[in-house]
């Protein structure tokens, strides 16, 4: 099967996604962005590669014995048991990769204490790995550092406290080896995976099945469906790291355009805010770019200015839309530049102003930067589509909703749960008719 892959390299995320010659959406996939974006890439790809499994698997099960609530919760806990599968190779190359650094000659001295330390931490974290992935389970990120980071710190307090090995040392092996397992993507056939998370689901619930018993069958045939990788195209903040030649290499304005318009034909306005960048993109019918205007070099108002508030304010950034929603009286922000923007805010808190108040004010000073953008590109035409990672920012989506009904009045504003990926979208779009006219 002939595919087509896209490649968004954002400073932030790296995101890919698989289109098949119908331009259908196979696949999607995402991972966090690293100075390595070689390997970045290659792991958001294999994401949606794998995601692209899951679509042939719901293909092939639609079409079978099965009825549509019954295939949902199959693939529901097949997906669910091949991530804990997934999960537990990676905890297993952290576990050897820490333990490994107990040869080096800064942990001699503690090597046998570390060792016996880390073998517990890793214990309790294969203990309780199943409950991460079980159905209902909500985890603040998919993402392997953070998920394992997160886990790794609760148990390493206990496990020092309990052992007497100081908590600092354990979290210094850690950090020196996360680094290297996540620039490894995950080993291992992906079809033994898919079977061993298979044997897992009948092994919980064999009644998933029942009265479809072609589903192993179809599974397995699907597995058979080899996915050629045809063409690629690269796009994004890290494209030019890539070692793709210029005709595999399109610019973020020409993908976001055209991955904007293949979400919503109608759309003649883009307005995409990313991690170190924010986009006014003016479009024609066919999703070619007719004008643009980009922010300067200051990352003001992006993804990284809103991490940076978040890293300030002790909060997680997907906390930050939720409490400036809070917010009946936004503060009036005098400035969104990152560099003066720490001690704005703990002035502004000194004097006593709610928290709440202090990031509606930022958020709307974001999206008035973003307005501003798009007026120099040509102002906002109907259809107008919100793209980006601070798409999915609620109090930004807020205050971006006022300001257009304010300045141009009733305009369609399309925002997708699958916004992120826009330009990785315009990316495997023009991999396409790279080779299908």
């Amino acid at each position: 099967m002939r595919t087509f892959i896209g490649i968004d390299l954002g400073s932030t995320t790296t995101k890919a996604v698989v289109l098949d010659e119908n331009c259908d959406v196979i696949g999607r996939g995402i991972t966090n962005s690293r100075s390595n974006y070689a390997t970045a890439a290659r792991v958001a790809s294999e994401e949606a590669r794998i995601d692209g499994r899951f679509t042939l698997f719901r293909r092939a099960l639609e079409s079978g014995e099965a009825n549509g609530a019954l295939v949902q919760a199959f693939l529901g806990a097949l997906e669910r048991n091949f991530r804990l599968v997934q999960f537990l190779e990676q905890l297993g190359d952290l576990e050897e990769t820490c333990l490994g650094q107990l040869k080096t000659e800064r942990f001699a001295k503690v090597a046998d204490k570390m060792g016996e330390a880390l073998n517990e931490v890793f214990r309790r974290l294969r203990a309780e790995a199943a409950d991460l992935y079980a159905p209902g389970a909500v985890r603040k990120s998919d993402f392997f550092r953070d998920i394992a980071g997160s886990r790794f710190h609760v148990h390493a307090d206990a496990v020092a406290e309990e052992s007497a090995v100081p908590h600092e040392i354990l979290l210094n092996a850690y950090d020196k080896s996360i680094i290297d397992v996540e620039n490894r993507p995950p080993s291992g056939d992906m079809s033994d995976k898919f079977h061993r998370a298979m044997e897992r689901v009948l092994e919980i619930d064999p009644h998933l099945i029942d009265g479809a018993n072609d589903v192993p069958a179809r599974i397995e045939n699907t597995l058979g469906i080899e996915l050629e990788e045809t063409y690629l195209v690269g796009t994004g903040y890290g494209r030019v790291t890539l070692p793709f030649s210029k005709e595999h290499i399109r610019s973020e304005i020409l993908c976001h355009g055209l991955g904007a318009h293949m979400m919503y034909p109608k759309t003649r306005t883009v307005l995409d805010i990313g991690g170190q960048d924010t986009k006014g993109i003016q479009v024609d019918g066919s999703g070619i770019v007719a004008n643009f205007q980009m922010n300067d070099r200051c990352a003001a108002g992006c993804g990284r200015y809103l991490g940076y508030i978040a890293d300030e304010m002790n909060m997680g950034l997907h906390e930050l839309g939720p409490l400036a929603m809070k917010s009946n009286r936004p503060a009036r922000i005098n400035s969104t530049c990152t560099v003066f923007a720490g001690a704005e805010l703990r002035d502004r808190l000194s004097l006593g102003e709610k928290r709440e108040d202090i990031l509606a004010g930022l958020h709307r000073a974001i999206i008035l930067r973003a307005i501003s953008i798009i007026s120099r590109s040509g102002g906002v035409t109907d259809e107008f589509t919100f793209t980006g990672g601070v798409a999915k920012n609620e109090a930004a989506v807020r205050e971006l909703r006022k300001l257009i009904k304010e300045n141009y009045g009733d305009v369609t504003i399309n925002i997708n749960p699958d916004s992120i990926y826009t330009g990785a979208l315009g990316a495997a779009e023009f991999a396409r008719r790279a080779v299908v006219s």
